[in-house]
């Protein structure tokens, strides 16, 4: 399958040309790292031995951009190994909170701004209505991360927060389960809070001025699933946290003009396949580049980062409570798959991180 990072180097001064006037740092600094991702524009890269033939292997070194399709997976194989630590023995439920359509020429001339005000107006409405005696009454915890995109590519900002089942009492004495298994909040207050916090926020930041008055009137949309043990859950959002709307796995054609890359439908579950021109391409995956700094994912409540000494104290709490008992599902376990060396099979050693390619290899790495 052809590369982003080809099409990328193919276009990239034609497109720096005619779109420099409207390009942010973030949106240059993607560019050129997808460009010098595992190149050896990179300068250095990591040198492997295998302990049992002496096999050595080299790759240069992986920029790390959040956007590049072909980082990340170091990234989130690590934050799911620390997340399977600290999963609670209940169930999970995902809450996704959607922008409507009417606000996105607002996320795109002010992206920073809004998507700090989203993160915070909806953890905040979540944190209220989960207080409230008629649904759980305690505190909860929960993790939301940004996703910008539809499948298709198109800007669609939403945040999927994943919460354990049940909260902390006001005291911290004990644990509250929800009163039905696949009920935590109800879906339509927590969207009129959530739309009334969002036109307050976006009122004292003077951003609500260009905003049509209909969007204030329409109901709003609040998704609440309950997913299991969590891990799966986890899994789902975990690359979305680390790279691009697209990876190379989804790209099946770039003719020097044109790319084609597939997506499955949200409604049908079909694949579809969507063909553009490069330069609408690359404004298409650069709309999804966020500001420099800003923080994609964020953790609240008793899954903060103030809270993380208590999560064995919380996970006594929960199995010594009374009420709904713990899930009793099997949970998913997640792995980490080492490197292997391709001649014998034996988990790899890194013996350098920061190598220049070894002589016998420097030809095949130029």
């Amino acid at each position: 399958m052809p590369e982003i990072a080809a099409i990328f180097r193919d276009w990239r001064e034609l497109f720096l040309n005619q779109y420099a006037h409207r390009l942010k740092r973030e949106h240059r600094r993607a560019i050129d790292d997808i460009n010098a991702c595992r190149t050896q524009e990179m300068g250095y890269g990591i040198l492997s031995s295998c302990p049992s033939c002496g096999k050595h292997h080299f790759s240069w070194q992986s920029c790390g951009n959040r956007n590049c399709p072909k980082c990340g997976h170091e990234k989130v194989t690590s934050w799911l190994a620390e997340r399977q630590k600290e999963i609670l023995p209940v169930d999970y439920f995902m809450i996704t909170f959607p922008l409507p359509s009417e606000l996105r020429t607002l996320c795109r001339r002010e992206p920073a701004k809004v998507y700090d005000i989203f993160f915070k107006t909806a953890s905040t409405a979540l944190k209220e209505l989960a207080l409230d005696k008629r649904f759980l009454g305690g505190k909860i915890g929960m993790i939301g991360t940004l996703q910008t995109w539809r499948r298709d590519g198109e800007l669609h900002p939403h945040i999927h927060f994943l919460i354990p089942g049940g909260g902390l009492s006001e005291n911290g004495q004990y644990w509250l389960y929800p009163k039905k298994r696949d009920f935590l909040v109800a879906a339509k207050p927590l969207a009129k809070l959530f739309r009334s916090k969002f036109g307050i926020e976006l009122k004292k930041q003077r951003l609500i001025e260009n905003i049509s008055s209909n969007v204030w009137r329409k109901n709003w949309l609040v998704n609440i699933k309950n997913v299991g043990d969590g891990m799966s859950s986890f899994k789902y959002l975990a690359p979305y946290m680390q790279r691009g709307f697209i990876g190379n796995d989804r790209t099946e054609k770039y003719d020097g003009e044109s790319v084609t890359f597939r997506y499955k439908d949200g409604e049908t579950g079909k694949t579809k396949h969507r063909t553009m021109v490069v330069m609408k391409f690359m404004i298409l995956f650069l709309q999804h580049v966020l500001p420099s700094g800003f923080q994609k994912t964020r953790y609240y409540g008793i899954l903060g980062s103030a809270h993380k000494k208590t999560l064995a104290e919380i996970r006594l709490l929960i199995l010594t409570s009374r009420g709904q008992p713990a899930s009793t599902a099997k949970p998913e376990i997640f792995t980490i798959k080492p490197h292997l060396c391709s001649q014998c099979g034996t988990v790899m050693k890194v013996i350098n991180y920061h190598a220049r390619p070894p002589p016998e290899m420097e030809k095949l790495h130029e």
